[in-house]
C-alpha cells in the first residue's frame, strides 16, 4: 500500500533593499518560511554567499531534516524494541562541495546522536538500531550521498 503525502508551506523573500536584485549585491537574502499553523522560520543564504549569520540558511535546515528525521525513527524503533530512552541529542554535521560552474552539492552528513537509555544491557541494540533508522529515514533515502553515523549510548552504569 502505497500512501502519497503532500507538504505545502510558503517560501517569502523579504530582502529587497529598495533596487530589488539590481545587482548581486543589491539586496539581502532574507527570507521567511511558513506553514500553515505553524511558526515562522527566518531564512537567509549562507553567510559565504551574503546571508545573514542570525538566520537559518538552507544547507543548515537540510542537515536538521535529516538529523530529526533520524530522531523519529530511531525512537519508533527503540520503543518497539523495548528499549527506554530518556534522552537524545544529536550534534550533525554536513559537508557541501562547490562545483566549478557556482553549483554544488552535498557529499556527507554525519549524525552524531547522544543517547541516554534506562538498561545498560541493552545498548548493543539501542546502537544497532541507528543503521534501521537510517534504512527507515524519508528524508535519508531521498539523497545521493552517504549519512553516516557516530552514536553514544549511554546507561545509568555509565555515569550519566
Amino acid at each position: 500500500m502505497n500512501r502519497r503525502h503532500r507538504y505545502k508551506l510558503r517560501i517569502r523573500w523579504t530582502g529587497n533593499l529598495g533596487e530589488g536584485t539590481r545587482n548581486y549585491r543589491a539586496y539581502e537574502r532574507s527570507h521567511s518560511i511558513q506553514a500553515e499553523k505553524k511558526a515562522e522560520i527566518s531564512g537567509s543564504s549562507d553567510p559565504a554567499f551574503l546571508g545573514d549569520p542570525e538566520r537559518y540558511n538552507p544547507e543548515e535546515l537540510f542537515v536538521a531534516a535529516l538529523s530529526s528525521c533520524h530522531m523519529l525513527w530511531y525512537l519508533h524503533l527503540c520503543a518497539e524494541a523495548g528499549i527506554v530512552v530518556t534522552a537524545y541529542e544529536d550534534h550533525a554535521t554536513g559537508i557541501m562541495e562547490e562545483t566549478p560552474d557556482g553549483g554544488g552539492h552535498f557529499t556527507e552528513v554525519t549524525l552524531n546522536p547522544i543517547v541516554s537509555i534506562t538498561d545498560e544491557l541493552k545498548i548493543d541494540k539501542a546502537n544497532a538500531l541507528h543503521s534501521k533508522a537510517n534504512e527507515k529515514c524519508f528524508i535519508a533515502n531521498s539523497v545521493k550521498f552517504p549519512v553516516l553515523h557516530v552514536p553514544v549510548c549511554k546507561a545509568p552504569g555509565d555515569g550519566f
